[in-house]
């Protein structure tokens, strides 16, 4: 399985039409996202084309293709627009023999790993800086941000493919 990996979104239009073009052009079976969806959020600037129900309008016309976790800038009323799940916290899936556990990273993170009795590879956004770095016990692996990109970082995402995580940028 392919998966084309992003986080942060906060309801750029603009960048979301970038990233949903990337995915087609990935050719990925599924499109993982890691959270903030549709706002920006009151630490952040807004995004280049900020449009909510825009960016929901163009996700829900993937949604058989997206897993999704929720972000710390995600709510319940976000659920009643997307027609994909957007609600859980956490979400664990075994691909070539890897763990891959995705969370937003605002509750566990790099710093704050869940305990997971092997190895793993833990798949955050929320910090809008791409990486992907071996740790004790698990790979810390953040695509970075989609719309609002810190520290410099570009526009990126990852793309999993036969156990290898790749970061590219859009």
């Amino acid at each position: 399985m392919k998966l084309l990996i992003a986080s942060d979104i906060h309801g750029s239009a603009y960048w979301c039409e970038k990233l949903l073009h990337a995915f087609d052009n990935e050719k990925a079976d599924t499109l993982l996202l890691l959270g903030d969806l549709l706002y920006h959020g009151p630490r952040n600037e807004l995004p280049q084309g900020y449009d909510p129900k825009k960016v929901f309008e163009m996700l829900n016309n993937k949604k058989d293709k997206i897993l999704c976790v929720r972000g710390n800038c995600d709510a319940d009323v976000d659920q009643m627009v997307l027609e994909f799940p957007i609600t859980q916290e956490t979400l664990i899936l075994e691909l070539d023999g890897n763990v891959l556990y995705a969370t937003h990273g605002h509750k566990e993170n790099a710093a704050h790993p869940p305990h997971m009795c092997r190895e793993f590879y833990l798949l955050n956004g929320h910090f809008h800086v791409p990486t992907i770095e071996s740790k004790k016990g698990f790979t810390y692996v953040n695509p970075g941000s989609i719309s609002l990109p810190k520290e410099g970082s570009a526009h990126s995402y990852i793309v999993y493919e036969n156990g290898v995580f790749t970061l590219k940028q859009l």
